[in-house]
This record gives structure tokens, sequence and C-alpha cells, in this order.
């Protein structure tokens, strides 16, 4: 059995729709790269489109970030379940610089490759 990993466009279909609020579960760590880089892309085409110093793009950069924060959050929570972490350790982020670190390095560690207190292994194909 081995991991398999999801394509840039499930990855962003399944955090928007399927699991937008949702915090069981577990995430891979493709899935979540996958979504970083699709809401990095996105913040940055709205701001060549409508200008980070216009009102119209602050208000539209505003409702766009509001949108993407519960998915994001839910992503961040289920991918520390992957690798057998509480959600709650999400709450790093508020400590200035070493938080974020923490969470990179997280972020960026392999899967559980067995099932752990959160759930299945994510993606996993015979």
């Amino acid at each position: 059995m081995y991991q398999q990993q999801v394509s840039f466009g499930d990855a962003v279909k399944r955090a928007l729709t399927v699991n937008y609020c949702n915090f069981n579960g577990r995430s891979s760590r493709s899935e979540y790269w996958w979504y970083v880089l699709a809401t990095f892309i996105l913040g940055m085409v709205v701001g060549l489109i409508f200008g980070s110093q216009s009102t119209i793009g602050s208000i539209v950069n505003g409702v766009v970030g509001l949108a993407l924060f519960l998915p994001g959050l839910g992503l961040c929570v289920r991918r520390l379940h992957d690798i057998g972490k509480s959600g709650w350790l999400v709450l790093l982020a508020f400590i200035p610089l070493v938080g974020a670190i923490i969470l990179i390095i997280w972020f960026a560690k392999e899967s559980e490759m067995a099932p752990n207190q959160y759930g299945p292994v994510p993606n996993m194909v015979q």
C-alpha cells in the first residue's frame, strides 16, 4: 500500500466543497500544500487585477480572505491530525515567528502511515 498524491485541482475542490468547514479527519501533505499554492496564486491574481491600494481592491481582498479562512483553518487542523498532533496546536500560529516555524515544519512532515486516533490514512491505495 502507498499514499497517492492528490492533484492540484482535487485538493482545491475538496477544500472548498466537501471539506469547507471540516475539522475532523486527516489531510495529506500534498492536499495541504496544493491548497496553499492555490490561495497564494489567487491572492496574487486578485492583487494584480484590483490593486492593493484601491478601495475596491481592499474589499475584494477582504472578501476572498474571509471566504478562504475556514477551509484553510480546517485543512491546517486535518494536516496536524495526519501527523498525530492535536488540531488545537494550530494556535501556535499566534506565537510570533517561533509558532510559524514549528507549524511549517510539522506541515511539511510525512504522514503517519497507519490509522491513528483521527482516522485512516488519507489517499491510501492498494
